[in-house]
């Protein structure tokens, strides 16, 4: 029963015919605005932020600069660097994440599995993301993330996602 509760409910072949397709080197290319929550696992929103991304490709390789700015008026950077691997496969890395996150694209969803390491009061723990990342339009994504530790979880994360268009600052 352990091991049900930790396996992620993402099947790609849901979502494949789910549009619009998700291209993740158009939609991750170009400014981004995004705003979330942090919620404990008793649904309680613990914190919120908002997150300004500055998104280039190269060939296969794309740069996700990420600018987070939280309720408690604190920031942080984070940036990713992606690849795209395979037909719908991509990899990423950030200086706070734990080895590589692995993605599938499919239909217009983004499925991530990562580790990231979280400071929580001092100290800093890994702990498991299960994201998935959903395209509703050619401007909006959404994504919830779910957050486990040993398999059990302690959170989630939801966030909205807003593509600039060409002539926003």
């Amino acid at each position: 029963m352990l091991l049900t509760s930790c396996a992620s409910q993402y099947e790609p072949g849901r979502y494949r015919n789910e549009v619009p397709k998700l291209d993740m080197q158009s939609y991750f290319n170009g400014k981004l605005d995004a705003w979330g929550i942090f919620q404990d696992r008793s649904g309680a929103i613990v914190k919120r932020f908002t997150v300004v991304m500055d998104c280039q490709w190269s060939g296969d390789i794309g740069t996700l600069n990420e600018d987070f700015t939280y309720s408690d008026g604190s920031k942080q950077k984070r940036i990713w660097t992606l690849k795209k691997v395979g037909n719908d496969q991509f990899t990423g890395t950030a200086s706070d994440v734990i080895g590589e996150a692995k993605g599938q694209v499919s239909g217009n969803t983004l499925h991530w599995n990562y580790v990231l390491a979280l400071p929580v009061d001092g100290s800093v723990y890994n702990v498991d993301f299960d994201d998935t990342m959903v395209l509703m339009d050619d401007k909006v994504m959404l994504n919830r993330a779910i957050m486990r530790k040993f398999g059990v979880e302690l959170g989630s994360v939801t966030l909205s996602f807003t593509k600039r268009s060409n002539t926003t600052p």
